[in-house]
């Protein structure tokens, strides 16, 4: 063969193989847009300034998460009716002392009004700090890859679900309990639902030399037990039965999970059984969302329903499931959803709907965003839309949640 063609395709190969070492690789997420995600990553790294200067917004709140404090169950002062502190507790937000009573007891329910006394027990807001630390650490190591985001993150993920002296119990037994009524609560499960965002987080820390294979997989462990739970459980089965934001949720973060634990039969069926059935039992033909437009907080609870419909429609993207387009019989779909609300988001209809407190349109932005590469359309403007456009997380990730 003749010698120079042989130089030049050792050339090419040798050219080729810098090319796919230079280029961004593309993670495994499954909630996340992957290619969105390496294309940013691509653009940072040619000098794309608006995105450089996002990543450096990123690092900088990230560099604040890890001073943060490392988060556990077991940290509460009070103890669970199982006598195990490994359980997670929690007590319903809108649910105050009745003042006609004694001792308060049982407590009676105040619609959209957070009782303070609820954060008296740390779990859940623990448990969500943890979900937005590891998603802002994984994305924070995903375009900076330095090993410290995802060591930090790594440290936190073993510390609530892995490590025998402090993880958490994969089961929510005690959940938004009434006091005087009941010590847990299908609907406790809300509660977790950003497990979904950080399982999918965690995907961006596979191939760092901290988050071993070994704990990659004692974590899908947890989330297969939990998952199960979730499944088989009185109060699991009693949270799947519900007709509005909290039905939404189970099929998200029980879709989520069962992506994380690589089971996508699963996550076929829940979506093909019973998040077709939700569209269908929690939507009008007209986009209204009836079940959420009865809370006194009607705004937030239907944009917050809509929100999780697009999470699952993006995780139903990953078993080729098109929810975006899916319309049952009747007329009814998630697409109708958004555009009954989009004029409310931008000021062009008033909201005559109950909400006691005020509405901040930026909440639907992110909403938009999705909708307008998924329905090829313009994307909206909004009157206070900025402080979305202004989230670096926002920018990189394109994160709902």
């Amino acid at each position: 063969m003749n010698k120079f063609i042989v130089y030049g395709f050792i050339f090419l190969l040798v050219l080729t193989v810098d090319s796919a070492a230079q280029s961004p690789s593309k993670p495994t997420t499954f909630l996340l847009n992957a290619d969105f995600l390496r294309t940013n990553k691509a653009k940072i790294k040619a000098g794309d300034q608006t995105l450089v200067q996002a990543a450096k917004r990123l690092i900088a709140d990230a560099d604040k998460t890890l001073k943060h404090a490392t988060y556990t169950v077991t940290a509460k002062s009070k103890t669970p009716p199982s006598g195990d502190k490994h359980d997670y507790m929690s007590v319903g937000p809108y649910w105050w002392p009745d003042s006609t009573k004694p001792n308060g007891l049982p407590y009676i329910r105040k619609d959209g009004q957070v009782n303070p006394d609820r954060f008296a027990i740390n779990d859940a807001t623990y448990l969500k700090n943890l979900c937005d630390d590891v998603e802002l650490l994984a994305v924070a190591y995903y375009f900076s890859d330095d090993e410290k985001y995802a060591r930090r993150a790594a440290d936190l993920l073993r510390v609530w679900f892995l490590n025998t002296d402090s993880k958490m119990n994969p089961n929510l037994n005690y959940g938004q309990a009434i006091p005087g009524i009941t010590d847990g609560r299908g609907i406790g499960l809300i509660d977790s639902r950003a497990f979904a965002k950080l399982a999918d987080a965690v995907q961006l820390l596979r191939g760092s030399s901290v988050w071993t294979p070994g704990d990659h997989a004692a974590l899908q462990n947890w989330f297969r037990q939990f998952l199960d739970w979730m499944l088989t459980s009185p109060i699991g089965k009693d949270e799947e039965d519900e007709h509005n934001n909290h039905g939404t949720y189970y099929d998200f973060q029980s879709i989520g999970l069962a992506l994380f634990t690589d089971n996508k039969t699963l996550a076929r069926q829940i979506i093909e059984q019973k998040t077709m059935k939700r569209i269908e039992s929690q939507l009008k033909a007209d986009g209204s969302q009836p079940h959420e437009l009865a809370r006194t907080l009607s705004w937030n609870y239907s944009v917050m329903n809509l929100q999780g419909f697009f999470g699952i429609a993006l995780l139903a993207e990953n078993v080729q499931i098109d929810l975006w387009n899916y319309e049952t019989a009747t007329g009814k779909s998630v697409k109708k959803a958004f555009l009954w609300l989009l004029p409310y988001a931008e000021g062009k209809k008033t909201w005559e709907h109950q909400q006691i407190k005020a509405i901040h349109t930026e909440e639907f932005q992110p909403l938009a965003t999705v909708a307008s590469a998924k329905y090829k359309i313009a994307e909206p403007a909004f009157s206070s839309g900025h402080q979305q456009k202004e989230n670096s997380l926002f920018i990189l990730t394109n994160s709902l949640f």
